[in-house]
């Protein structure tokens, strides 16, 4: 399991004075693995419509989520909002989170929610491959993820092995091959030139200006690059029943160390509201999980999609991909 102190991840992450918590306020305390420009206007509009006093720490989904476990119920936690599902399930399975209220479960789908009511997902997204539209034509385009690991793609395609969301595709990949195939791809990936990116935005942005040919993200990302440049020439690329393809979630879970479980739920009940599902699919280009609520326009809807037969409750196992990750060099 990556080892992180607390220290490492005060400085790291930037949890300071400014977020310390009085603990006569009732301040209610976020960790959040989802990036601030992406939910920080929905946050801020909670504190005002619920009238609560919230701050965020934010910082990486994995790094956080160690955090919680080393601090254990002596955490400021009150709510963990991770970028994926398998850090929701690891933390479920060290028994740090708490049940969430049924009414707040049953609005969403149950492939999109943790069969032990621990956690549920807010938004969902697609796994694609990106590529430029100029150097790389729909015939060329690989039908799988094991296809990237060919001479023709040397050098050509990005990936950040250190997000949250592409920790649990290789997650995905592990229940799905297994460990000893997912790391000899890994292993490939960098032999072949792999190039590694901090963000899926920086890796759109490369895809876009021919540093790489190929990328592997989340659907979400190139739509802000789209808004502002309508011929970036940038597409996806969907491939089929293999982990490259599968659809995770953002969603939370209630830490045992908080004493105001009551207010939390209040703030996941914002978070699923018509309004709030808007905001995802409106601002952020992600797929809304309350039934009724429409995806992102110019979108292929999750009913059209064709991800693996992987249920998100398997991705429980981040500390095994972060050390696969590792011995394989990627990290």
């Amino acid at each position: 399991m990556l080892k992180v102190s607390g220290l490492a991840l005060a400085v790291t992450l930037g949890w300071g004075i400014g977020v310390a918590v009085n603990a006569q306020t009732k301040t209610l305390v976020i960790y959040s693995g989802r990036d601030q420009k992406l939910i920080g206007p929905l946050i801020e509009k909670a504190k005002k419509d619920l009238n609560q006093d919230i701050q965020v720490r934010y910082g990486d989904t994995a790094e956080l989520a160690i955090a919680l476990l080393e601090e254990g119920k002596n955490s400021r936690a009150d709510l963990f909002f991770a970028q994926d599902a398998g850090a929701l399930g690891t933390l479920e399975k060290k028994q740090v989170t708490l049940p969430i209220a049924s009414k707040l479960l049953n609005q969403v789908d149950s492939r999109f929610r943790s069969a032990k009511g621990h956690w549920l997902g807010i938004s969902g997204r697609a796994r694609v491959i990106d590529y430029n539209t100029k150097l790389v034509k729909q015939g060329e385009l690989p039908t799988s993820i094991s296809q990237l690991t060919e001479p023709k793609w040397r050098g050509k395609v990005g990936w950040a092995p250190t997000n949250g969301s592409f920790q649990s595709f290789i997650t995905a990949m592990r229940v799905l091959e297994g460990d000893e195939k997912t790391l000899q791809w890994l292993k490939a990936m960098k032999a072949n030139g792999v190039k590694d990116y901090g963000k899926n935005a920086a890796i759109v942005e490369a895809v876009g200006r021919g540093e790489i040919h190929l990328g592997l993200v989340n659907n979400y990302y190139l739509y802000n690059f789209k808004k502002n440049d309508a011929n970036f020439p940038v597409a996806h690329h969907y491939t089929s029943k293999d982990a490259g393809s599968m659809i995770n979630v953002a969603g939370v879970a209630i830490t045992n160390s908080t004493d105001q479980k009551a207010d939390v739920e209040a703030l996941i009940d914002y978070l699923l509201k018509q309004s709030s599902q808007n905001y995802f699919a409106q601002q952020t280009n992600e797929y809304p999980l309350v039934k009724g609520i429409p995806a992102p326009s110019k979108q292929i809807p999750i009913s059209k999609l064709n991800p693996p037969n992987v249920s998100l409750t398997d991705l429980d196992d981040l500390p095994g991909t972060l050390n696969l990750l590792q011995q394989a060099g990627v990290l």
